[in-house]
């Protein structure tokens, strides 16, 4: 081992060397992070994600991923470019400088209004959706089990290129009582269903859907909706989304032991959810399909849902779901209206 003249090893010098250049690298790191300044004077400094509404998505080194409202900044600044999308769907790129809850600056001068962006840093395209399941199974005095699986997909593109939205749906329910040579089916339905919105405006869009439903208790072989129209996106933020739709399908309807009924129908539907808070949200679906023909507007078929998710983990969910079928003009015995209680656990990606 060699010594120099202080007493200390050459490995030692080297060891302390490499953790000084270290220490200067992340020093450097540090202080080209995105900053924050809170209302209070608190000043956060990491990565700043999504802006949209009220809310800053942010990324700290000692916090993690937060949310921050707009109301508790009093201003922010990146040391990297950001995109910027206004609400005429213009996008621009520029490291801000200053900003804060009323308007933008960039390092070259550009100054946009809040009031007049749609959001910063867009969120990355990707899927998301989830998949819940559920079941029973009781023995004894009461002799049953039941299985029911759903599932949904949405891809949403707000890029320069694209300003649309995919979504995939589908669900299968089971049930049997009773014992043996005696048992008996009470449910066994499924769906499932494609979508397609293409946006004209920041809330403007048409769409071509597509829905297939089948029902063997009800008799139903199956049903097709295909159909066009234009919807109306009423809300479109992380906790809260309302949609408005109207159009026109194709009602395509095979029962057993009756005569295939096909309609030009007109079809109402609408969507909205909203996050009680950052483990609740709740949901409601409505959609409604009339035969346009004179005489037979009581041969609608009507569905809707009604419901409540609690996050469990960040992947990982309860939800309680009251799901209503009517149509108004089913065939000889069986009902007009099904109603399903559904309580399962899921997995959202």
């Amino acid at each position: 081992m060699n010594w120099h003249p202080s007493g200390k090893s050459s490995h030692s010098l080297t060891l302390r060397g490499i953790a000084g250049v270290l220490a200067l690298m992340a020093t450097a790191v540090w202080s080209r992070a995105d900053e924050v300044v809170l209302s209070n004077g608190d000043k956060l400094t990491g990565k700043i994600g999504t802006v949209s509404g009220d809310v800053m998505k942010f990324t700290s080194p000692a916090l993690g991923d937060i949310s921050i409202k707009l109301a508790n900044v009093k201003s922010y600044s990146t040391d990297a470019p950001a995109t910027l999308e206004t609400k005429g769907r213009q996008f621009t790129t520029g490291t801000i400088k200053q900003a804060d809850a009323m308007q933008v600056t960039t390092t070259d001068g550009k100054t946009l209004l809040y009031g007049e962006l749609r959001q910063i840093n867009p969120p990355l395209v990707a899927w998301t959706g989830s998949v819940v399941a559920n079941g029973t199974l009781n023995r004894g005095n009461s002799n049953n089990e039941g299985l029911g699986i759903s599932a949904n997909a949405m891809l949403r593109r707000d890029t320069p290129e694209n300003d649309d939205r995919f979504t995939l749906g589908g669900a299968y329910n089971f049930q049997r009582t009773g014992r043996g040579s005696a048992a008996f089916d009470t449910t066994d339905n499924l769906a499932a269903s494609v979508k397609y919105d293409d946006f004209f405006t920041e809330k403007f869009y048409g769409y071509a859907d597509a829905g297939y439903y089948h029902d063997r208790i009800a008799a139903l072989n199956y049903r097709l909706t295909p159909g066009v129209g234009i919807g109306y996106q009423w809300f479109e933020r992380k906790d809260f989304h309302f949609n408005t739709e109207a159009g026109v399908s194709y009602l395509y309807q095979n029962y057993r032991g009756a005569p295939v009924e096909q309609n030009t129908a007109y079809r109402l539907a609408y969507h909205v959810d909203k996050a009680l808070n950052d483990k609740v949200l709740v949901f409601h679906d409505v959609e409604y399909i009339a035969p346009f023909r004179f005489g037979q507007s009581n041969r609608y078929v009507l569905s809707a849902d009604l419901g409540i998710r609690a996050n469990l983990t960040k992947s990982f969910f309860t939800e309680a779901k009251v799901i209503y079928q009517r149509n108004d003009h089913p065939v000889p015995g069986t009902l007009k209206d099904d109603l399903s209680y559904l309580l399962g656990v899921g997995w959202q990606f």
